[in-house]
């Protein structure tokens, strides 16, 4: 195994840190999260295509036997499916060059890790040597960092430089003494010429060769750097989740009322303040904080003088949100209705028997009618349940005295409509649900009356209950429990 690669960019250094955070660590992920994952990312519908798509690529990259095999048999278990028919999905109409990119596959995978991780030295490089300025290892590199960030904070348009700066001090110039090296000590000045062809080849960078120590200290620092990234993740939604997604609100309307005023009042009058004096503030504090004196110094003096300051500000702010923010509103309600269906029993004479209770009239010109199926609904009254996210309102249904109502908002045609009484709406024998057509050419039909003696009826009547509902509401603590 190699030592290190001359011509790579890897970090040499002490291994990039790793945050932590008081109360949190690295959670182990679920066996039974980490099974749903992999199920949903492996379905028949996407695997299959990808791993079409990655065996022209890997045909062409040269992988082993073993790999074409699996490939193989894999397109063979898995069945075509085409996820776009199966969601009713639109046609993607994004470019070419995207739609024709390979999909997921195993082995093209870890030779695109195997590829990255080459040639990810440079940023862990990077990252390292920030660390170093940010943390004071050299004060002379902080303190030189601290001005220039002081020239741009005092003068903004000198950000125009930075890349032009960067390019020349660690672009150009490093590769010109590759070109172009210095005396050695041993040699006087005098006999060494700074004239003539250059004394060494170009510099050119190279990925770090898989199996030396170069590459495995990448995959140290990646696996750092994810280990980072998830812990930096979840403590900043620890902080900034609980008082904006409106578990408590209370607070997340204040949060939000502050927000606006102060969105609304930068909107006029941001030109008036010195934001110059704010950035350079900004940055020296920033900086300064770096330093471990400093660190330890707010560290020993936050519970003797921050502590007491910051429950006197959340005791305010409690009794500012209890005065002031007032979330009394009553919950929605609506009115819902159900239809009582009767059908006859033993003929036109028959008696009329319970049928169900359903959510539509089931009239004569209904689909489901027309199409000769059954209506949709409960059996029993105490089976009609409210709907999901809402909760009775009223102890009882009442009946709908208003029955010619709701049959001309309907446009109800060829019944008959009870004003009084037990407010029927019954079907006429001429539409009769042997021939919908019939109703059709009935033209209206809606006749009034209390008495059904002398008016042929047909084998349907149904009549309306209605009752209110209004919208159920979560509690914080279910709420923070999802």
């Amino acid at each position: 195994m190699d030592e290190y690669t001359a011509d790579a960019f890897v970090n040499r250094d002490e291994p990039v840190p790793v945050l932590a955070f008081t109360g949190t660590g690295s959670p182990s992920p679920d066996p039974e999260t980490k099974r749903s994952r992999l199920r949903e990312s492996i379905s028949n519908s996407k695997l299959k295509e990808k791993i079409q798509d990655g065996a022209a690529s890997r045909s062409e990259t040269g992988f082993s036997l073993q790999d074409r095999l699996l490939t193989k048999l894999l397109q063979q278990v898995i069945p075509t499916e085409n996820i776009e028919e199966v969601l009713d999905l639109p046609p993607d109409k994004r470019s070419s060059k995207y739609l024709g990119r390979p999909g997921f596959s195993i082995p093209l995978m870890t030779n695109n890790f195997r590829r990255f991780n080459s040639r990810i030295g440079i940023v862990f490089v990077f990252q390292n040597r920030l660390i170093r300025v940010l943390t004071w290892r050299n004060p002379t590199h902080t303190l030189s960092l601290l001005a220039v960030c002081t020239f741009i904070c005092l003068d903004p348009y000198l950000l125009a430089v930075i890349p032009l700066a960067v390019a020349l001090l660690f672009v150009m110039v490093p590769a010109y003494l590759v070109r172009h090296p210095a005396p050695p000590p041993t040699v006087h000045h005098d006999a060494y010429s700074l004239n003539g062809p250059p004394l060494a080849p170009a510099s050119t960078i190279k990925p770090a060769p898989e199996m030396s120590k170069d590459f495995f200290r990448n995959m140290r620092d990646l696996q750092n750097s994810m280990d980072d990234f998830s812990t930096a993740h979840d403590g900043v939604l620890k902080i900034i989740t609980p008082p904006t997604n409106f578990s408590n609100e209370a607070l997340s309307s204040t949060i939000f009322l502050f927000l606006f005023v102060s969105t609304c009042t930068l909107f006029v009058a941001s030109h008036l303040l010195p934001w110059r004096f704010f950035s350079l503030l900004l940055c020296w504090a920033s900086i300064a904080l770096g330093h471990p004196s400093v660190q330890q110094t707010v560290l020993n003096n936050r519970e003797s003088h921050i502590r007491p300051h910051e429950k006197k500000v959340q005791s305010w702010l409690d009794a500012w949100i209890a005065r002031d923010i007032v979330l009394d509103e009553p919950p929605e309600s609506r009115e819902v209705e159900t239809f009582e269906l009767q059908r006859r029993k033993g003929g036109r004479q028959g008696e009329w028997e319970s049928w169900m209770f359903s959510p539509n009239p089931y009239d004569p010109l209904s689909p489901r009618r027309i199409a000769r199926q059954r209506p949709k609904g409960t059996r029993f009254f105490e089976d009609v349940s409210a709907l999901k996210g809402w909760e009775w309102g009223d102890k009882k249904w009442v009946l709908d005295l208003g029955s010619r109502e709701w049959v001309e908002e309907r446009m109800v045609q060829g019944v008959e409509v009870e004003v009084e009484g037990e407010r029927w709406v019954t079907d006429l024998l001429e539409t009769d649900d042997s021939s919908a057509q019939k109703a059709k050419k009935a033209g209206p039909g809606v006749e009034e009356g209390s008495s059904s003696e002398q008016i042929p009826f047909g084998q349907w009547r149904r009549r309306r209950w209605i009752r209110m509902v209004r919208r159920k509401g979560v509690s914080s603590s279910k709420t923070n429990g999802e």
